[in-house]
């Protein structure tokens, strides 16, 4: 057993982190929740992304080895259909992992939810190959299809094709290919028949479409004479055929067949992926494909429809729909969208080009406005606890040079600073501090700008390094702290300064050193100092490693993933003691 001579504090089931801290392990089930939020795609400062993600399925091994199988299914489901994930690599590595145990109740359980978490063919693409990769680690002489794999992939396309045919029909057009896999090799390996006992009609149209090709579907469901559906068939089978000829027809369209194209979209709901590319220069073009646009669509085309020219002040009334809509929390719920997504196309629209790609755009201030609106929308909303809140972000430089979430401009920092925005624009009593090896207080309010929030991050005292890229309007040479991390300095400044702090949140990658104590034990001297006995401490975790210093013995402090959509509301569950 190990002493701290700073703190008094023992090191009994503490571990030393990456960067030599003592720090406490996070046990496997929040590791796991972690990595559902913010997946191992980046690396942390000091530990390579192999690793980080090696670490990461242990610990959903060791869980399916605790016979906790289910219960990682349920959270999976659950993480994935309440929009709380990043991106849907963790969702469906960790729901392929339940599908290849042996435990034939998580297996059972993981094809269960199949068609609740692989909303789009995207997903479903991205979990068979990794159940393929996971069959081929395991040592396994088959190609992993074995019978309940493909009954379940059977399912998924039955049962998407009974609730919604035209939205089966439009996904599959619309996601032909993606991940190495298309629905023609699927078809071949899950070896559903077109005229199967539990196919429909509309679903054997689509399958023939896939294996193939058009010509085929006209020759079984279309007249020979006229190329038009057979009265036989059913009015959803005919509604099919019609959206897959129009697709067809506009295969070969030029940007000479303008007209016709609109025609199509506004005829048939076609969307961005279904027109050629040298249709997707024109004003109208775009215009008729806003009209039904999906949020998260509208989002990820904000820059090309503004360097088209739809969205500048002559088109008032696109610019206008655009705002409105990104305005709306309503649909930004329904739409599924992440904070930290949103985010991305916050910072990526205002830079007015994109992170690969030559296009450049002048970005729309009402649209640059509005998309930062729509990023605090994106959070769930939730009443203010009424709690004094002392909010510290961690700006070390291991913070800072490392993106979040595999999200190409976004550092842990930066997305530190909108998660506290939240909470400022929540908790009307309040202090902000910025930290590293020293802290600084800053003077951030409900009405203050991101922007300006950054700029004040950027005060913080230490060596010179650029910003851009972290969301600031230009190029600057500011500060940024360059000693090691010690998180017990909120505590310590509340008390150096006779704050009266309820609750502390503190955001890092707990890649912290202990400079002057450990920040449980800084807690407790703030407990006595101030008299307040419950004060609490809550540990916002930015990157996806097994860190934390939140002591698990100790009920007034808690652990959670950043960046979480659900995080605001947790906050506040537990500053008063529902959880």
């Amino acid at each position: 057993m190990e002493v701290d001579e700073c703190s008094g504090e023992n090191h009994e089931r503490q571990i030393v982190n990456s960067i030599g801290g003592f720090v406490r392990k996070v046990d496997d089930m929040k590791r796991l929740h972690r990595f559902l939020v913010l997946g191992c795609e980046s690396p942390t400062y000091y530990i390579g992304e192999r690793l980080l993600g090696i670490e990461n399925a242990t610990a959903i091994t060791n869980l399916l080895k605790d016979g906790k199988g289910v219960q990682v299914v349920n959270d999976i489901r659950r993480y994935s259909i309440e929009g709380r994930t990043v991106k849907q690599n963790p969702i469906m590595l960790a729901l392929a992992l339940c599908a290849r145990t042996s435990d034939l109740a998580t297996k059972r359980r993981a094809y269960e939810v199949l068609p609740e978490v692989c909303r789009i063919p995207t997903h479903l693409f991205m979990f068979i190959g990794y159940c393929q990769t996971f069959s081929s680690l395991n040592g396994e002489q088959t190609t992993g299809w074995g019978r309940a794999h493909r009954n379940a992939i059977k399912k998924w396309y039955i049962s998407n094709s009974k609730k919604d045919p035209m939205k089966l029909a439009t996904n599959i057009t619309k996601y032909q290919k993606r991940e190495g896999w298309s629905h023609r090799d699927v078809a071949r390996l899950m070896h559903l028949k077109p005229t199967g006992q539990d196919v429909c009609e509309e679903l054997g149209v689509m399958m023939r479409y896939v294996a193939r090709g058009w010509n085929k579907v006209v020759e079984v469901y279309c007249s020979q004479d006229t190329g038009e559906p057979h009265i036989i068939n059913g009015e959803s089978t005919n509604a099919v055929l019609q959206f897959l000829r129009a697709v067809e027809n506009v295969k070969g369209m030029t940007a000479a067949d303008e007209l016709e194209v609109v025609q199509f979209i506004c005829n048939h709901n076609l969307v961005r992926e279904h027109i050629p590319t040298q249709c997707l220069n024109s004003v109208e073009v775009w215009r008729a494909l806003l009209t039904n646009m999906p949020m998260k669509a509208m989002i990820q085309s904000l820059g090309k429809m503004t360097s088209v020219g739809l969205l500048n002040e002559h088109n008032v009334i696109a610019l206008d729909m655009v705002c409105k809509r990104l305005r709306d929390w309503r649909m930004l719920k329904n739409a599924r969208l992440h904070p930290l997504n949103v985010l991305f196309a916050w910072k990526t629209y205002k830079n007015g080009r994109g992170y690969v790609g030559k296009l450049r755009w002048t970005p729309n201030g009402d649209i640059v406005n509005a998309l930062e609106e729509a990023l605090y929308l994106s959070f769930k909303h939730v009443e203010s606890t009424k709690k004094r809140h002392l909010l510290a972000i961690d700006v070390s430089v291991e913070m800072s040079d490392v993106s979040c979430a595999s999200k190409p401009f976004i550092t842990p920092c930066f997305a530190s600073a909108v998660m506290a925005m939240v909470v400022a624009k929540t908790e009307s009593d309040h202090h902000f501090v910025a930290f590293s090896d020293r802290i600084v207080p800053l003077t951030i309010n409900e009405n203050i700008t991101l922007n300006q929030v950054l700029h004040a991050m950027a005060s913080v005292p230490g060596r010179e390094r650029s910003l851009l890229g972290q969301g600031l309007d230009a190029k600057a040479s500011v500060p940024i702290p360059m000693g090691g991390t010690d998180c017990a300095l909120p505590m310590l400044y509340a008390i150096e300064n006779n704050l009266a702090v309820d609750v502390f949140v503190v955001y890092t990658d707990c890649e912290t050193r202990t400079v002057t104590m450990q920040p449980s034990a800084a807690l407790k001297q703030y407990r006595r100092h101030s008299g307040i006995r419950d004060a609490k401490l809550i540990v916002v975790n930015m990157t996806s490693n097994g860190f934390t210093f939140a002591d698990p013995d100790d009920p007034g402090m808690f652990d959670m993933a950043g960046f979480d959509c659900d995080a605001p509301q947790v906050m506040r569950e537990f500053i008063l003691g529902d959880i």
